[in-house]
């Protein structure tokens, strides 16, 4: 799916908005020469842009609009190094919603719905986009925030709440806890939107079993807007996205070339509207592939395949190059194991120690689904990991996103 005339004609709007601006970015679109686009070529000859640039910007150097047009800013949820702050402007806040809006809509949400966020408010972008998207919508916003469970379920039972917002891990804990009180009659929900981590099929269908609701996947990142970029409709996983907004390109991560429709790639976004802080072709390190052809649902938007999974998802064990989607496939073909697993990597005599613990029902035999685990892994990646299988609930849960590899390697 290549760029379009429109669309390249926003990209050197954007461009020239950077490079008036003076902007950290605009400043480095300058220094290169870089004044437009007026072709394919042109454009996929454009620098991209990392998560380390943003950083380098820190604090308010992204900032491409006067800053009294700036009405707020967000931040990215990482952990590590500096935050990258994004500036918005009301046109950005509006826009964002308008997409938001469109992904409840796709999702078959309507103004009778009343929407139960638990994603986290402030400098991240989760909740309060829910939020925005659900007002735009016009339904009832009901906007808990993350944590206190107990809370949450009462409130889902007294008002009703139709439709679930949250991650997948803390949907799974509130689908366990309603099962384990025994509440489920009392429970109103009919669809959940899930966002902000990658999730596996063994988890949607826990979840869609436990809450007998219809899932959703929404899809986002702070440094383009937030969630609601682009969601999947109800003809499968497959995510529309909004290419009004965003130029989306899949590459391969080595060779840095666009890679062809319904090939596995790194998704690479361009901002086309966006007035705070433009991006060109940010490298996300998600990986997807577009999905050719047109949906079954009508929809013209196109389609991105579920994320797979992050190029920096990825550890070197032993040599080899290991995914979690390789470990979650593994275990997918396991009907006695949850979707909850947990990989911990060691360095111990001198050799590298790949342990993965595994949940199951308990009504098997602990020792023999170890060992086929352990047999079953060794054919996908190439060596035995020390296979650990434990009771359904031992393994931590999280409100937010779960962390499945814990590599104490470096620690």
């Amino acid at each position: 799916m290549r760029i379009n005339e429109t669309q390249l004609a926003q990209v050197t709007d954007r461009i020239d908005a950077l490079v008036s601006a003076g902007s950290f970015y605009g400043k480095k679109l300058k220094e290169a020469g870089i004044a437009g686009v007026h072709s394919v070529e042109e454009f996929e000859e454009l620098p991209f842009s990392e998560k380390a640039d943003l950083r380098d910007a820190y604090p308010l150097g992204l900032m491409t609009a006067p800053e009294e047009k700036i009405v707020r800013i967000h931040s990215s949820s990482g952990t590590t190094g500096l935050p990258v702050i994004i500036p918005y402007t009301q046109k950005d806040v509006d826009d964002w919603a308008i997409q938001f809006a469109r992904c409840y809509e796709m999702a078959g949400i309507t103004n009778k719905d009343r929407i139960h966020i638990t994603p986290g408010y402030g400098l991240w972008t989760a909740g309060i986009g829910f939020q925005l998207g659900c007002e735009r919508l016009g339904a009832m916003a009901i906007p808990m925030g993350p944590g206190n469970t107990e809370k949450q379920l009462k409130m889902m039972m007294d008002m009703k709440s139709t439709v679930l917002c949250a991650t997948s891990s803390y949907a799974l804990l509130l689908a366990e806890e309603i099962q384990k009180r025994g509440i489920r009659d009392q429970i109103h929900l009919t669809k959940g939107v899930i966002g902000s981590e990658r999730w596996g099929e063994t988890m949607r269908k826990r979840i869609h079993e436990e809450l007998g609701i219809e899932l959703y996947d929404i899809y986002g990142l702070t440094e383009i807007y937030g969630p609601g970029i682009g969601i999947n409709c109800n003809q499968g996983t497959a995510m529309h996205y909004w290419d009004d907004y965003i130029y989306l390109e899949i590459i391969d991560p080595v060779t840095l070339k666009p890679v062809p429709d319904g090939e596995l790639g790194e998704i690479v976004i361009t901002t086309l509207q966006k007035e705070g802080a433009p991006l060109i072709r940010y490298r996300t390190h998600d990986l997807s592939r577009i999905v050719p052809g047109e949906c079954p649902c009508g929809s013209k938007y196109p389609r991105i395949d579920v994320i797979m999974g992050r190029t920096d998802d990825m550890v070197k064990i032993k040599g080899v190059n290991v995914f979690p989607s390789q470990i979650e496939e593994v275990l997918h073909e396991f009907p006695e194991t949850s979707s909850e697993y947990q990989i911990r990597i060691s360095h111990l005599d001198g050799k590298d120690t790949m342990r993965l613990y595994v949940e199951t029902n308990g009504s098997v035999d602990f020792r023999d689904l170890s060992e086929r685990i352990a047999v079953a892994v060794k054919s996908k990646i190439g060596f035995t990991p020390l296979v650990k299988v434990v009771e359904l609930g031992v393994l931590p849960r999280s409100e937010k996103k779960t962390k499945r590899v814990i590599d104490e390697r470096y620690e």
